[in-house]
């Protein structure tokens, strides 16, 4: 389907639908199953939108969080990995933790989503060490 309005209403619900029920359908669950709201292989039902127009979507849509105010980076990651990858594009999420919260109460880890090589959505933050990447390339290597 073209780039046009219908496509773009119906992105735009299922969007705030999705932004909607994320933090009830991922509560307090494990890494793995947060990760399955970022697909690495998936259908492209809104190929055609740009990947700035989808991050542009995603920010303005998660931009006041009533939920998931403390893990904000990870929402905006997974709905951005998401969307993109509905729209066929290879976005990769990546984690990173700060060494020096290692030994702190609370580990201080962040999230950002990288398109081609260049952060779209958040960023690494100074200090952080990358520690893990959900790219389609890693889901293909250990399903070989």
């Amino acid at each position: 389907m073209a780039d046009g309005p219908l496509l773009r209403a119906l992105f735009r619900a299922h969007l705030w639908t999705s932004a909607r029920l994320m933090p009830v359908l991922i509560g307090q669950r494990d890494f793995e199953a947060v990760l399955k709201w970022a697909p690495l292989h998936s259908s492209t039902p809104y190929h055609g939108l740009s990947s700035s127009y989808i991050v542009a979507a995603v920010n303005r849509t998660v931009r006041h969080p009533w939920l998931m105010r403390d893990r904000r980076c990870l929402r905006e990651g997974l709905l951005a990995h998401r969307f993109l990858r509905f729209a066929g594009f290879d976005p990769d999420l990546r984690f990173g933790v700060d060494p020096k919260s290692m030994q702190a109460p609370s580990l201080a880890a962040h999230c950002w989503l990288c398109l081609d090589g260049r952060a779209v959505v958040s960023d690494c933050l100074p200090g952080m060490v990358e520690i893990y990447r959900h790219h389609a390339e890693a889901g293909k290597a250990r399903t070989a």
